[in-house]
């Protein structure tokens, strides 16, 4: 991989796979580290990039597993044992904005983003490169390794799971 490759993919796609990191991992400090990971991966891996995908979901893809990782090590270290995190139970840390950020955001989307924190990892991760990032469907599949069918089964109970828990959250609060 030449410079102007890296160079260009960093560029391109910095921003995008730096807000993923932190939508899944809630810590601005963390998901740095993070991105250091990812591009040594871009790196070591970039010879073998087929072109199957788009860079972009080559990258996102990237940036999945070395997110799975870190919080694979995260549990080990925590619990002192070998149980591997499981991305369909266990729910991601929130989401550290600054109180500035918190105020620029309407109600509605501080509430949605309450509740998303509540989602399994594999909802949260959906949505996250659903609808913040616009990946589709194929694209979403593409990234987390799954076919398009467990894409939209997760989506649609994703979004039946933010429905409910937006409605009782309104239903508390009027």
């Amino acid at each position: 991989m030449d410079d102007s490759v890296f160079h260009r993919l960093y560029e391109q796609y910095h921003q995008d796979v730096f807000n993923f990191l932190i939508y899944l991992t809630g810590d601005r400090h963390t998901s740095e580290d993070l991105m250091h990971e990812v591009y040594v991966r871009v790196l070591k891996a970039f010879a073998g990039f087929e072109g199957k995908s788009s860079e972009k979901t080559w990258l996102f893809s990237i940036a999945k597993n070395v997110a799975i990782d870190h919080f694979r090590k995260k549990n080990v270290r925590q619990k002192h044992h070998f149980d591997k995190f499981d991305w369909e139970q266990s729910e991601l840390p929130s989401i550290d904005s600054t109180p500035e950020e918190i105020a620029s955001l309407n109600e509605e989307m501080r509430q949605l983003l309450r509740v998303l924190d509540t989602c399994t990892g594999d909802q949260k991760m959906v949505i996250v490169l659903r609808y913040f990032q616009e990946l589709s469907i194929a694209e979403t599949a593409d990234t987390l390794g799954w076919t398009e069918g467990k894409v939209k089964t997760t989506q649609h109970r994703a979004i039946k799971s933010l429905q409910k828990k937006l409605n009782a959250l309104s239903a508390e609060e009027g």
